[in-house]
């Protein structure tokens, strides 16, 4: 697709009226002309960290993983995982790619390469992801529920505050929150 937003963040605006979105920002990882398909980076699922959700697959590790937040990717299939991880780490036919350095795999063998220490060297796991049928996401963007900035590898894996992370991607634009009209509009 020739506008393609996978690799770009949404950002949802003041005027978002979906409850389910307010403040949120979402990675694009599929899009075309008959949807798009993007995970929330950051909200967390409640009291869900990682090591957690692997011993609750029965996923024996071999090393300590990190007690990172399992995300909560957004509304649709709640009980399917995603794992966005760096690029040196690859399943061929399920891994796929993002943006320079980050990749999507949507199977359990991440989730063991994880445990087992082999790779990747950075990840984050969300359930559940955002989607929209062809034409409402751009809808949506057209009335100004959405902002679209490129996306940041690292503000993917950040996860020290998860509730910075809206304000932050904000000011990328330069701007406030406040600053931010909630009307549509055109010139």
């Amino acid at each position: 697709m020739r506008n393609s937003l996978v690799g770009r963040f949404l950002i949802a605006t003041p005027s978002m009226a979906d409850r389910r979105f307010k403040r949120s920002v979402i990675l694009v990882c599929d899009h075309d002309e008959t949807h798009a398909m993007g995970i929330v980076i950051n909200r967390a699922m409640p009291r869900l960290m990682l090591p957690d959700l692997l011993d609750q697959l029965g996923i024996d590790c071999a090393i300590r993983v990190p007690a990172i937040p399992v995300l909560d990717g957004g509304p649709c299939q709640r009980d399917r995982g995603f794992v966005l991880h760096t690029d040196d780490w690859s399943s061929d036919e399920t891994t796929s790619p993002i943006m320079g350095g980050l990749r999507m795999t949507a199977t359990r063998d991440v989730l063991q390469a994880i445990a087992q220490g082999v790779k990747p060297s950075r990840a984050t796991l969300a359930l559940g992801y955002s989607g929209w049928d062809a034409g409402q996401l751009e809808a949506e963007i057209k009335d100004n529920a959405w902002l679209v900035t490129e996306g940041d590898i690292d503000a993917v894996f950040a996860t020290a505050n998860l509730d910075d992370k809206w304000e932050d991607a904000i000011s990328r634009f330069g701007l406030e929150p406040w600053q931010i009209s909630q009307n549509a509009g055109r010139a």
